[in-house]
């Protein structure tokens, strides 16, 4: 069974940055997965904020692009999510998810909040 456990959510100033990590720990074949982050919003539906291919292609929501950087280390069984130049309306949970065919797999979640 897939087990995502994610890390590094907390409060940071508008403009500042955060580096949101996912490990897998249950042993399973992370460098085969397709692993993405996403973020909901309370009452709005989970959105993608990017995603990293097994072969390392990447894609972004608009609003991201240009101030996240989703990386993966397939020693380390990590996925890796650098945001640069939060913005208020960044404040959400983030979700990490790994994506092997039909199966898809979700963490707990970690709550980012961007305010002064």
């Amino acid at each position: 069974q897939v087990q995502l456990v994610e890390s590094g959510g907390g409060l940071v100033q508008p403009g500042g940055s955060l580096r949101l990590s996912c490990a897998e720990t249950s042993g399973s074949i992370f460098r085969t997965f397709v692993m993405g982050w996403y973020r909901q919003a309370p009452g709005k539906q989970r959105e993608l904020v990017a995603s990293i291919s097994s072969a390392g292609y990447t894609t972004y929501a608009n609003s991201v692009k240009g101030r996240f950087t989703i990386s993966r280390d397939n020693v380390q069984n990590t996925v890796y999510l650098q945001m640069n130049s939060l913005k208020p309306e960044d404040t959400n949970a983030y979700y990490c998810n790994a994506r092997y065919g039909p199966d898809i797999y979700w963490g707990q979640g970690t709550q980012v909040t961007v305010s002064s």
